[in-house]
């Protein structure tokens, strides 16, 4: 009965992070400044806006306004791709990148968690983004590595100097700071991030012509999301000894977030500035300490609470079944035909209606659900 458990809390889960679940939530978050990251219009929107220094372009990707300056200029370069999806650059599906990281800055997860320093926590040090903050090292491969993949593209055109990345004090070994540096160090990662924003650079997209365009936004946000769980899968053993400066629940939170992200994967999610808004208001706004347990926190609205709980409870039943829930999913999610079966079902789940056995029978006629071979004798001894 543990993959039936499984399955269940991922529809939970996925019900509570659907733009469906949020809708009442949206017009309150739609206006003023909460629309935009913390210190957004005062973060550089052009590479020459950062400091240039013997021929090269310097960022400190430590200082939280110049990491949000990589990517407003991400946003600002790649907008013409999107004018057919919101106005403003609204529809661009980088939005979640530095909606997340305003979030972790807003909740204070960019801090010193080990409080050694005063890095995060006031005065001059509160732009400060700390190398011990687990949450700020992994966000440092959404950030830094996006940015030089869309450098290596071409995305900003030629540009008349290098850019450097400045190293944290500790852990240096840790980072790469260069298109260069990253690309003989991670090879593989630079590529999936060069390979997306090749593609939104091949579409050559007409605002005014739509039709015409060969973009495609289900197959950018395949893209987009492949590099996005690359980056993750690739920092997530490289710094799970940060984890030891976490509470326990925030720790727990942490790798639950981090497991999560690959089931919103599959389905193509789009993290676009009003989703990603709606999303982000049932995360935690504040990090998580001893003796809060859930579904219980006071301070949390209930969907707080049950968008922690649900992530919680998926990442055990990944764990129990031996990521053999995730590999059902991504197989379920890897069609047309599967998406649309998960959005029916998110959709029945949202609006508190009964499913329609017919209904959701035909849906499935079109997918593949047969457990492949070697997954079989783990899942026999799942059910």
């Amino acid at each position: 009965m543990g993959l039936y458990f499984g399955i269940h809390a991922l529809l939970i889960t996925t019900v509570t992070l659907s733009p469906a679940t949020a809708t009442a939530q949206s017009e309150e978050d739609a206006t003023g400044e909460a629309v935009y990251p913390p210190l957004w219009d005062l973060a550089p929107e052009k590479l020459m806006d950062f400091p240039v220094k013997n021929n090269k372009i310097i960022i400190n990707a430590w200082n939280y306004q110049e990491r949000l300056g990589v990517y407003k200029n991400l946003l600002n370069s790649s907008a013409k791709y999107f004018t057919a999806f919101g106005s403003q650059n609204s529809g661009n599906i980088l939005w979640g990148l530095p909606l997340q990281h305003g979030w972790q800055f807003r909740t204070g997860r960019l801090a010193d968690p080990s409080h050694v320093t005063s890095c995060g926590y006031g005065g001059e040090d509160l732009l400060c983004i700390s190398v011990r903050s687990w949450w700020s090292c992994m966000n440092y491969y959404l950030a830094v590595i996006p940015f030089l993949g869309a450098v290596e593209a071409g995305l900003f055109g030629q540009l008349q100097y290098e850019i450097e990345i400045l190293p944290p004090e500790e852990r240096r070994a840790d980072f790469c700071y260069s298109v260069a540096n990253c690309r003989s160090r991670i090879p593989k990662l630079m590529d999936d991030w060069k390979t997306y924003f090749e593609y939104l650079i091949s579409t050559e997209y007409k605002a005014m012509s739509p039709a015409t365009s060969s973009f495609k936004l289900d197959h950018a946000l395949h893209l987009m999301w492949k590099a996005h769980v690359a980056s993750i899968a690739y920092a997530l053993p490289k710094f799970q000894d940060s984890l030891k400066y976490l509470s326990d629940p925030e720790a727990n939170f942490g790798e639950a977030w981090a497991d999560a992200v690959d089931f919103i994967a599959a389905t193509h999610f789009t993290t676009d500035l009003p989703t990603t808004n709606n999303f982000q208001a049932f995360l935690p706004q504040r990090m998580l300490v001893e003796g809060d347990v859930l579904p219980s926190i006071s301070d949390f609205s209930p969907q707080q609470n049950r968008v922690l709980l649900s992530m919680s409870t998926l990442h055990k039943a990944n764990q129990l079944t031996g990521g053999l829930l995730l590999k059902l999913w991504q197989k379920v999610m890897s069609t047309e035909a599967g998406r649309k079966m998960g959005r029916k079902l998110i959709e029945c789940l949202a609006s508190s209606k009964k499913f329609d056995p017919v209904e959701i029978y035909n849906d499935l006629k079109g997918v593949d659900l047969t457990v492949p071979r070697f997954l079989r004798k783990s899942s026999s001894n799942i059910d």
